[in-house]
């Protein structure tokens, strides 16, 4: 089972960052993840594959004044 965010996910493995970032309703371009403790790089969010001992963390940019 992979966990994201704290959070025990079912069905996400086999699937890219960048899949899961769209199905979850994350804007890509206004996120940094971690996985297994290592951050993902942006170019390669279409590339990197899910599986099922991950752990991900997901942070979002929120702008503010």
């Amino acid at each position: 089972m992979v966990r994201i965010n704290g959070i025990n996910m079912e069905r996400i493995e086999g699937k890219t960052i960048a899949e899961y970032l769209e199905q979850a309703g994350f804007d890509s371009s206004r996120v940094a993840v971690e996985r297994n403790g290592a951050i993902v790089p942006k170019k390669s969010y279409e590339e990197v594959i899910i599986t099922e001992a991950d752990t991900i963390e997901v942070v979002s940019f929120v702008g503010g004044g």
